[in-house]
């Protein structure tokens, strides 16, 4: 029978980690009782964050905690609010939580840029893409952004946890190799540990099968509810993308730091890298929306791991948008490829035969380098 659990000796952790999404729990960051921001808290994981990224770490943050905050402020009752009611909250509290952000990790110099998202803009191509953008040119500045689902125009109801899944499709969508969910309880255990105090904790997940997700119970329970059902989720999302996926209790000072050091914690496994993941998707895709045929110095330049570049465009055929997959053909005709483009067809057609630093002169605007960055380009076996 294959083991459902494993202690290895390498378990995962954040030492060799390059890109790490951090997601926190509302009840962390702000009192449940009196619905104010725990400043002293937040000031402490922005020191663990300023550790990180003077080691060169690159993190992104999905924090709770707005529609709490911003309820305290209109001085209305958090736990029995209408839908609109709760997007009035998170409205006033984004502002708030976001200023909080700002003040902690200003003492380090580090600017916080605010990102608010829909399920649509992780899922919909050409927003996902627009997404990825706009957070890796952040990263890319040296900014932390402070992710939230977009609760003030949201069209259904505002569930506990959702921020959970948002914190793995961020992870995704910008090919994080980790992402620590900072919650009120440690991990994984075999069951409810509130109501069985002898229930196991598990270490680490090496793959989520059935006998795994039974262990979250069902949701209602004080154990699952908004809890781990929802982190499982996230892992499976997460660890199929490549990512590794840590649960941490983060209810004391320097979190990150703790988890470091060999805090309590679940790791749960990635199946492969984040790049491996991607690459394995876009191998794996059978539809193609158009196709695009090199000439000879661009087969070279594939053949050895370089991108393609509008120059190598012989021709171009089928109708796609950018961020579609298209297939990549030799000059007679052979596929050799696949890969998400960069330009749609009109555009690619436009540039194709020319140089890089021509394309802003030709389509009016400054795209990307690449045709197909080799990073979305997979060679045919």
């Amino acid at each position: 029978m294959e083991p459902l659990l494993t202690q290895k000796k390498h378990t995962p952790n954040i030492t060799n980690a390059k890109r790490i999404v951090v997601k926190i729990g509302s009840a962390l960051l702000v009192n449940e009782q009196t619905g104010t921001i725990r400043y002293q808290w937040l000031e402490k994981l922005a020191d663990d964050i300023a550790d990180l990224k003077k080691q060169g770490k690159e993190l992104l943050i999905v924090s709770s905690g707005a529609i709490a905050v911003g309820s305290q402020h209109l001085k209305i009752n958090s736990r029995i609010l209408k839908l609109e009611e709760k997007q009035a909250a998170a409205a006033t509290g984004q502002i708030r939580l976001a200023h909080a952000y700002e003040t902690a990790l200003a003492r380090h110099s580090i600017t916080v840029a605010q990102i608010l998202l829909s399920p649509e803009d992780t899922e919909e191509r050409r927003r996902h893409l627009n997404a990825r953008a706009t957070l890796t040119t952040l990263l890319n500045f040296g900014v932390v952004p402070i992710i939230n689902e977009n609760d003030t125009v949201t069209t259904k109801e505002i569930r506990f946890g959702d921020n959970d899944r948002l914190g793995a499709r961020v992870a995704q969508m910008i090919s994080a190799d980790t992402l620590i969910l900072l919650s009120d309880v440690d991990g994984l255990y075999e069951r409810d540990p509130k109501k069985d105090k002898t229930a196991k904790h598990i270490a680490n997940v090496e793959r989520i099968t059935p006998a795994i997700n039974a262990m979250a119970g069902v949701a209602g329970t004080n154990y699952s509810s908004g809890g781990m059902v929802t982190k499982l989720a996230a892992a499976k999302i997460a660890t199929n993308a490549g990512c590794q996926m840590a649960i941490l209790a983060g209810n004391r000072m320097n979190p990150l730091t703790s988890l470091i050091q060999g805090a309590k914690c679940t790791w749960f496994q990635a199946s492969s890298t984040p790049r491996g993941a991607r690459k394995s998707w876009i191998a794996s895709a059978i539809s193609s929306n158009g196709s695009i045929f090199l000439d000879e110095g661009a087969m070279e330049a594939l053949y050895s791991g370089r991108s393609i570049l509008p120059a190598g465009i012989l021709s171009i055929s089928g109708t796609f948008k950018r961020g579609d997959l298209v297939t990549v053909h030799s000059a007679n005709g052979e596929e050799v490829a696949k890969g998400l483009v960069a330009y749609s067809a009109t555009d690619a057609g436009m540039i194709q035969g020319h140089k890089s630093k021509e394309i802003e002169s030709i389509l009016g605007y400054r795209g990307r380098d690449e045709l197909i960055h080799r990073d979305d380009l997979v060679l045919n076996e």
